[in-house]
C-alpha cells in the first residue's frame, strides 16, 4: 500500500472512528492515538497527490529551521505565511488592533524593530535543533552532532535530535509538534523515524511528511548515503471539525503517481542548501483543498 493510500485510510478512519474531543483552539477534533505511516523513499516522494501540497513552502520552512532562526521575518520575506497566525494573534490580543495578515506581514518586512518585537516565535524548532542551551550555558548544535555521528558511528542508537526542551516550552509560540527525529543506517541507506506528538492530519501532516523526506535526502547526501525508509509515528492524530468537509472531498479523489525529489547540487555543508537546490519532478496533483488553521 502506498504512503498516500495509508494516509487516506487514516483520514477515513478519523472520520468514521475518531474520538470527538475538545481542544486548545476551541474548534474541536476527531482524534486517534498511536498511528504509523511507512514509506520507502526509493519509491518516490511522500508528497500527496489527492490535493496539491505547496512543497516549496514546506521546503523553505525546513531550510529556515536549519538556520536556527526563530523570527518569521525571513519567511515572510519569501512569501511564506504559514507561521504568521501565532504572532499575529498575539499582536491583536496585546494591542486591540484589527490588522489583517497582509498588513501585519508588510510591517514585519518593512520595520526591523517591529519584527524583533512581534515576529519572534520564542525558542521554537530551529533554536532547539541548532542552539539548544544546556544548564551550563553552553549551546549544543544537534544537527551538526548528528551528521558527525552518522559519518563516524553509523550503528549508534543515538542518531537523533529533538525539539522538546521542557525548560523552554512556556516561551514557545507553539511547542514542537514534529518533535523527535531518529535515524538509522543500514545497507548504505539512511532511514528516518519521525515522532509527531500532535498531528493535524489535513493541514500539518502533508507538510511534515515532505519536510522529513527532504531532510533525510539532504542528510543522506551530506553523509554519502542513499535515502532509505521514512517511518512516521503520530501520537494524537486529529482532524479538526472545520476540515471535515474538505477531508471527505479529498477521499473522493484517486491518488496519482508519486513525484521524485532531486537535489541539484551537493552544497559544502547542511547550512548551504538553498531553495534553488531542490527540485520536485513529476508532480501532477489534484487541485488544492483549502482549510483554515486552528490557532
Amino acid at each position: 500500500m502506498t504512503v498516500e493510500h495509508q494516509y487516506l485510510d487514516l483520514l477515513r478512519r478519523l472520520l468514521d472512528e475518531g474520538d470527538p474531543r475538545g481542544d486548545r483552539t476551541g474548534v474541536g477534533t476527531r482524534s486517534l492515538f498511536g498511528e504509523v505511516l511507512r514509506h520507502d523513499l526509493g519509491e518516490g516522494l511522500p508528497l500527496l497527490t489527492t490535493k496539491r501540497v505547496y512543497w516549496k513552502l514546506a521546503a523553505k520552512e525546513m531550510l529556515w529551521f536549519l538556520t536556527g532562526e526563530t523570527n518569521i521575518r525571513p519567511l515572510v520575506e519569501q512569501g511564506v505565511g504559514i507561521w504568521t497566525d501565532w504572532p499575529l494573534d498575539r499582536y491583536r490580543k496585546a494591542t486591540g488592533e484589527t490588522i489583517d495578515q497582509a498588513s501585519f506581514e508588510r510591517r514585519i518586512i518593512d520595520d526591523a524593530a517591529f519584527a524583533a518585537e512581534w515576529g519572534d516565535l520564542g525558542p521554537v524548532y530551529g533554536k532547539q535543533w541548532r542552539r539548544w542551551q544546556g544548564p551550563d550555558g553552553r549551546e549544543h548544535d544537534q544537527i551538526a552532532a548528528l551528521i558527525e555521528q552518522i559519518r563516524t558511528n553509523p550503528t549508534s542508537r543515538r542518531l537523533l535530535f529533538t525539539g522538546w526542551n521542557v525548560a523552554e516550552l512556556d516561551g514557545m509560540a507553539l511547542p514542537p509538534c514534529h518533535m523527535t527525529y531518529q535515524f538509522h543506517v543500514a545497507g548504505g541507506r539512511l532511514s528516518c523515524a519521525l515522532f509527531q506528538r500532535s498531528a493535524d492530519i489535513f493541514l500539518g501532516v502533508p507538510f511534515n511528511l515532505f519536510g522529513a523526506a527532504l531532510l533525510t535526502h539532504m542528510l543522506a547526501q551530506q553523509t554519502d548515503l542513499a535515502p532509505g525508509q521514512l517511518v512516521w509515528f503520530g501520537g494524537d492524530v486529529h482532524l479538526y471539525g472545520s476540515a471535515e468537509a474538505q477531508a471527505r472531498e479529498q477521499l473522493l479523489r484517486e491518488p496519482r503517481p508519486l513525484p521524485t525529489l532531486r537535489l541539484m547540487r551537493r552544497p559544502p555543508t547542511i547550512d548551504d542548501y538553498r531553495i534553488e537546490d531542490i527540485e520536485v519532478e513529476g508532480y501532477a496533483p489534484h487541485p488544492p483543498i483549502r482549510a483554515e488553521v486552528a490557532v
